[in-house]
């Protein structure tokens, strides 16, 4: 086997040039792509960040959402039009809010409540929501009908 060579002074041929390194422009087309690829590959990464732990603190809304509406038709303390409070989960904190109103279509005959609760959390800096609703029967005091729940978004 035998090493090769490089001369060590005088100057190089042409086909030692082409193959000692990258070029400059070769240089600034890559940094050019790095400065286009990494601003977006952070913002992907900021985006599934947040979808992750907005979806773990719906999850933790829609239990309290559904504790304070199944406390609230037990106590029947939903007669009141609105009620609200604060529930701590850990270090996380859950606003509700807490309305009840008429459902029937005719007014004389208020017999079934529309009980609604929504949980308000917030997530980097921006405020979610959950609303879960039920149907109750004001004059017998029993839930009526299923819950239905809608998720969003509050804008300031």
């Amino acid at each position: 086997m035998k090493l090769g060579t490089r001369p060590t002074s005088g100057t190089a041929s042409g086909a030692d040039r082409s193959q000692a390194g990258f070029t400059l422009a070769e240089v600034l087309a890559a940094l050019l792509f790095m400065a286009i690829v990494i601003p977006v590959a952070m913002q992907g990464l900021h985006i599934a960040s947040r979808a992750g732990v907005v979806a773990a603190r719906k999850s933790e809304a829609a239990q309290v959402a559904e504790r304070v509406l199944s406390e609230s038709v037990a106590l029947t303390n939903w007669n009141q039009s609105s009620q609200s409070g604060t529930i701590v989960e850990g270090d996380r904190q859950y606003r509700w809010t807490l309305q009840s109103q008429a459902w029937n279509q005719d007014l004389n005959e208020p017999t079934i409540n529309l009980l609604s609760v929504e949980v308000t959390y917030p997530v980097q800096g921006q405020d979610y929501f959950v609303r879960l609703s039920t149907l109750v029967d004001s004059s017998a005091d029993t839930i009526s009908a299923t819950n239905t729940t809608s998720t969003g978004t509050q804008t300031p």
